[in-house]
């Protein structure tokens, strides 16, 4: 498991005075994104090949609080991949000081190519960092159905 440590500071927390859900998701990019560069996917490479991630969802469970100037750790574990590359899926979990695990997100995004918009297989030199990513025990090949399973279709505004 990839592990990433923040401290959680005073613009981290909500009206609740405990970490906010946007926070939630702020440290789950950092962490996303600091495995990507530790792993090769750096913004160098990323520019070479026109490619960017987006994030399809992310689907949080909350265990326990966590409060302003507490440290907490983001863990993050491959879930998922698809045999090209294009889809990944991510699993984070937070853990407390006491190493307790206080939230768990999953969550499943794919490749852009940012001249055309539209969603790429990964480049073969990128695809073999990819393939060496260290897995979660759930690991699963991912297929374009799988980014449906929750049902969810994009629905016009009718008035």
């Amino acid at each position: 498991m990839y592990i990433k440590q923040f401290e959680i500071r005073w613009s981290d927390i909500d009206a609740n005075r405990h970490l906010a859900n946007s926070a939630y998701t702020n440290f789950m990019s950092h962490t996303r994104m600091a495995f990507l560069i530790e792993k090769g996917f750096s913004a160098k490479e990323l520019a070479h090949y026109n490619l960017g991630p987006v994030v399809f969802y992310e689907h949080m469970y909350y265990f326990k609080e966590a409060f302003l100037g507490q440290p907490i750790q983001v863990g993050l574990e491959v879930s998922g991949l698809s045999e090209d590359g294009m889809f990944f899926k991510f699993e984070h979990n937070f853990y407390n000081h006491k190493g307790e695990n206080i939230a768990n997100c999953e969550m499943l995004g794919a490749w852009m190519d940012l001249k055309t918009r539209k969603l790429t297989a990964l480049p073969e030199e990128l695809l073999s960092l990819a393939d060496v990513f260290p897995k979660s025990e759930n690991f699963k090949i991912l297929t374009k159905a799988d980014t449906r399973q929750g049902g969810k279709i994009p629905r016009p505004l009718r008035v």
